[in-house]
């Protein structure tokens, strides 16, 4: 299966988000953390995270860049899991239930989106608020070569 993982290509998302995401957890769009929020309401960092940030699975902080790997149905049930508990825990869901239900949901679309690109894809995301709600355009980066299915880069820790 085909997932998002947070690429941390610098440090510079340690300055743009209030949490920042940890390098190669897997990822969501996470736009459902906006869904009550008003235009007028966003400001620095959160507006930052709203404009151009996917959520890490682990971190719950915030990622400019993210990348299609493969990943096993173990991780993919220990993201729902995770991400269940963080709609029960941040968000007042109502039972494990339905929690589950969301996070389904939530990596449904994720799925979907990687389905039809290649592994080490590189994707972005812009978002905007009007009226109608919230609106997602992703941008693609797409690997070197057609078929390419080897790591083009290595993450590396900073010193710092």
């Amino acid at each position: 299966m085909r997932f998002l993982r947070v690429v941390r290509f610098d440090a510079s998302d340690d300055y743009v988000y209030e949490t920042t995401a940890k390098a190669d957890e897997l990822a969501v769009s996470g736009a459902f953390q906006f869904s009550s929020v008003v235009d007028n309401e966003l400001t620095g960092k959160t507006k930052q995270a709203f404009a151009n940030g996917f959520l890490g699975l682990g971190s719950f902080g915030r990622s400019t860049f993210v990348a299609i790997s493969d990943i096993s149905d173990d991780e993919y049930d220990l993201a729902i899991s995770k991400l269940s508990q963080h709609l029960i825990d941040v968000y007042g869901a109502p039972d494990r239930e339905a929690a589950k239900t969301a996070a389904r949901e939530e990596t449904a679309f994720i799925e979907d989106l990687c389905k039809d690109n290649l592994i080490n894809t590189i994707f972005a995301v812009s978002r905007t608020l009007d009226d109608r709600g919230i609106h997602e355009e992703f941008r693609i980066i797409k690997p070197p070569s057609d078929g390419a299915h080897t790591r083009i880069w290595n993450i590396v820790e900073d010193d710092d």
